[in-house]
């Protein structure tokens, strides 16, 4: 039991070493990143699709068990894949071109976001509209730090947030197929849901009967 003991400590102080070794870094970064993809991924869309599930989805328990399983794992994978895509082909740029550049931070994101977020299903569509809901604020700011446009006197978040919240329920209300099933089982949840009721329990308790009456 001893000296397998000591084996395994050698074994960890090795491994500890290995990863302590600056030539493996880019290489080692690569890997971690994979696994960093992963559980964020993971972290993210497992109680994002437990609510959604039970919110909104019907079916047996084991259906829904399963697409929460589903859609957790294939978050997870589709973040594990384009972090190591991402930060592989960043490596190989640098490396060919003997520095890093900002460039190549764009170019490794392009190749990636293709091969790995570009089938168009509900969990990329998700991930990608809510990256570009980010981009657009980060672009805004950008351009004002670079003086590209003035700052503004006041604080333009109301005029977003009224422009925002008007175009999407007008979207709702007349065109509905333009937007993403999860948003129009939300929406209706919330505003057409709410236009029906029989009695109390489906008044208050409930939001939608489950007996014949």
């Amino acid at each position: 039991m001893a000296s397998g003991g000591d084996s395994f400590r050698a074994l960890l102080r090795a491994a500890n070493a290995f990863l302590q070794q600056r030539r493996y870094h880019a290489a080692l970064a690569v890997i971690k990143g994979f696994r960093n993809g992963a559980v964020y991924g993971a972290k993210i869309r497992a109680p994002h699709a437990l609510v959604m599930t039970f919110l909104f989805k019907s079916g047996s328990l084991r259906e829904k068990l399963k697409s929460i399983a589903q859609a957790t794992y294939a978050h997870s994978r589709n973040l594990a894949y384009f972090v190591f895509t991402y930060k592989g082909l960043l490596a190989a740029q640098s490396q060919l071109q003997g520095k890093k550049v900002p460039f190549h931070s764009f170019l490794a994101a392009c190749i990636g976001g293709w091969l790995v977020f570009g089938d168009n299903n509900p969990i990329n569509s998700q991930i990608v509209m809510y990256l570009l809901s980010r981009i657009l604020f980060g672009l805004s700011r950008l351009a004002v730090e670079k003086g590209y446009i003035p700052q503004p006197k006041q604080d333009p978040f109301p005029l977003v947030a009224a422009l925002v919240w008007g175009t999407v329920l007008w979207l709702f209300e007349y065109h509905r197929e333009t937007l993403q099933p999860s948003l129009q089982s939300s929406m209706t949840y919330l505003y057409e849901d709410s236009e029906v009721w029989h009695d109390l329990s489906d008044f208050l308790i409930y939001n939608k009967r489950t007996d014949s009456k």
